[in-house]
């Protein structure tokens, strides 16, 4: 059982991040008025939990460190009028002791043949995913293709959270204009499927909260099916990469599917190797 004296240093330290975050927006870079006369810079509690969506009272005490439960919902409103980037908006989850696990990624049961089609195709990258695109395993290759995809370690392992919610996806994902519209589209066509599902529901308002561009893809009403794509990553050793990407299904394993990464010419097989751990 955590005890208070172990967890009142978390609180103080989320008590400090909050304060130094706050500190340094000023009233004119979130759309609010510029006001005289402030005895301290950046913005006032009030203006933070106006700006979230939250009480006042409620953010004054997550300020002070009180003990006090925090969902993922509100802290994702405030992690988005903080403007915090993805490593702090990671640290805030975690000094919150709210991380924002995705239900249903980690305990889909997987049966030996599909976790033995997956890792039999190493050294060619593959990743098992359900319709909304969690990730529920990973051979070697893919994990070590993207192994330094996020600067922290992935919190929602999810394809399309990955993109939308990186910075730098951009930078090492030159298809990205192309290629996440495609997966939203195809997220569009599973929620048909699954309309009114809590689980569903609540992760489509998470990502329109945390990402105005999935919300912008996604009030397209745009829907697509799967089917073969060539895909280009950028990766800081081994340079530019391109696959064609298909996927796999097993009549076992419904809602279920094997994407695979195999290399598109002979440069990008010999450099593949690259993202390989040396050894």
């Amino acid at each position: 059982m955590t005890t208070d004296a172990a967890v009142r240093p978390r609180r103080v330290e989320l008590a400090g991040f909050l304060k130094a975050r706050r500190a340094r927006l000023s009233p004119e870079e979130v759309g609010l008025p510029p006001a005289p006369r402030r005895r301290t810079p950046g913005l006032r509690r009030e203006e933070v939990a106006m700006l979230a969506g939250v009480g006042v009272t409620w953010y004054t005490w997550l300020e002070q460190g009180r003990p006090i439960n925090a969902s993922g919902q509100v802290l994702d409103a405030v992690a988005r009028t903080l403007r915090l980037d993805r490593a702090e908006r990671e640290h805030l989850y975690r000094l919150a002791e709210a991380t924002p696990l995705r239900a249903g990624a980690g305990t889909t049961a997987v049966s030996d043949v599909v976790r033995d089609v997956l890792h039999g195709l190493d050294p060619i990258p593959a990743t098992l995913t359900n319709s909304r695109f969690d990730i529920i395993e990973s051979n070697a290759a893919h994990v070590a293709l993207f192994a330094d995809w996020h600067s922290l370690p992935c919190v929602h392992k999810n394809l399309l959270w990955c993109c939308v919610t990186e910075p730098r996806a951009r930078e090492w994902f030159p298809d990205y204009e192309r290629e996440v519209p495609h997966l939203v589209a195809r997220l569009r066509e599973a929620y048909g499927r699954h309309v009114g599902d809590p689980s569903w529901e609540e992760d489509l308002r998470r990502l329109h909260e945390t990402s105005p561009e999935f919300a912008e893809m996604w009030a397209r009403h745009e829907v697509a099916e799967p089917r073969d794509r060539v895909l280009r990553f950028r990766h800081p050793v081994a340079g530019d990469l391109t696959f064609n990407r298909t996927e796999l299904t097993f009549p076992s394993a419904a809602g279920l599917a094997v994407a695979v990464y195999p290399p598109r010419d002979e440069s990008t097989r010999d450099r593949l190797r690259l993202t390989r751990p040396a050894g």
